[in-house]
């Protein structure tokens, strides 16, 4: 097992008034771009659902692997579960270990059975869509009204959450942190400040192994398995939902045998070379497929199409493109060497005055 490594203080982690005003204002408008995207999927769905799916989300992988740290910066959701804490309106409870703990476990199997859910109804159903988003705030707002910081939603319940920790294990720098102005130890150890964090670095517990197992080992097979499934466009009944779930989660059980017995069979001091391998293979996988998919060589006719090109440009470029990615998430996560960054810098430790 990897211990956490210590947060460290770097100079420049207390940001001064105006950084703070330029962070209030990137948050602000990646906000309101959230909440235009929200509008659109109610009133204008056709357009929301391809900004949504085809151009936010393909991007979000890919910055998770630079600068996981960008992203828990400006996250609209995390600046919305947020405001009560910034407000000094929540209730600021301190979150147990354990229920923490459990909590992440549930992240872990929310993300999986949310994702397939994009076939059977979310890709195409615009409305669904923004019920979900609404519905996913609805509860980040209240773990942000009950517990303090980060603990309740950004680094516990949070789906996306999962996929920062095995993602960004390797990331280019470390940022001011926008949110918390002191640290006050909501999570021990806090992604956020604990350089080269992964999803395996605690295992404590029964729910923290088997989160980092299942994110860790399952992702890359759950990922080829449900980009074999095309969207569903028809009347919706209970073979649809099976046909959503079947493969991921055939990808996802041969992908954990796969890292089970990578394990058992390699040393515990090559423990970050294969979680960096399985991270570098989730995220080429997806973007194997997706990059093909959005230019108009899908394996699912126009699912996930962005701009048409396959009438425009030779396949061999696709082909190149994906494979050149392939080669940079790999070196970037597995080959090259750990930085040692931590996703932001960690404040100062509150006092009790705080």
């Amino acid at each position: 097992m990897i211990t956490a490594v210590k947060p460290h203080l770097k100079k420049g982690a207390d940001l001064s008034a105006k950084r703070v005003m330029y962070w209030r204002i990137a948050q602000a408008l990646v906000w309101m771009i959230g909440l235009a995207i929200f509008l659109l999927l109610i009133f204008y769905p056709s357009v929301g659902l391809l900004i949504l799916w085809n151009i936010l989300i393909p991007i979000a992988p890919a910055l998770l692997v630079v600068a996981t740290g960008l992203w828990r910066n400006i996250c609209p959701l995390a600046t919305t579960v947020l405001l009560p804490r910034h407000l000094n309106i929540s209730k600021r409870k301190k979150m147990d270990p354990l229920l923490q703990s459990k909590l992440q476990l549930v992240a872990v199997i929310g993300l999986y059975a949310i994702v397939p859910l994009r076939h059977a109804i979310f890709n195409t159903n615009g409305f669904a869509t923004a019920l979900l988003l609404f519905l996913t705030t609805l509860v980040g707002l209240l773990m942000g009204f009950n517990y303090d910081w980060k603990s309740g939603w950004c680094s516990s319940l949070c789906p996306v959450h999962p996929v920062e920790k095995l993602y960004g294990g390797n990331t280019i720098v470390a940022l001011p942190n926008a949110h918390c102005d002191h640290c006050v130890k909501c999570t021990v150890p806090c992604p956020d400040t604990t350089p080269n964090f992964h999803p395996a670095i605690t295992k404590k517990n029964i729910y923290q192994t088997l989160s980092g197992l299942m994110i860790i080992g399952g992702l890359p097979g759950f990922i080829w398995g449900w980009f074999q499934v095309p969207d569903h466009t028809g009347e919706t009944n209970a073979w649809v939902f099976f046909d959503a779930y079947i493969y991921p989660l055939i990808g996802f059980l041969a992908s954990v045998m796969i890292f089970i017995l990578f394990e058992g069979l390699g040393k515990e001091k090559n423990e970050r070379i294969l979680i960096s391998s399985f991270a570098a293979a989730g995220v080429s996988i997806y973007y194997w497929f997706r990059i093909p998919a959005l230019l108009g060589f899908g394996d699912q006719h126009a699912d996930g199409l962005l701009i048409d090109l396959h009438n425009t440009i030779p396949q061999w470029i696709i082909m190149a493109i994906t494979c050149a990615t392939t080669l940079f998430f790999f070196y970037w996560l597995v080959y090259r060497k750990p930085k040692l960054n931590s996703w932001v810098i960690r404040p100062e430790y509150a006092s009790r005055a705080h």
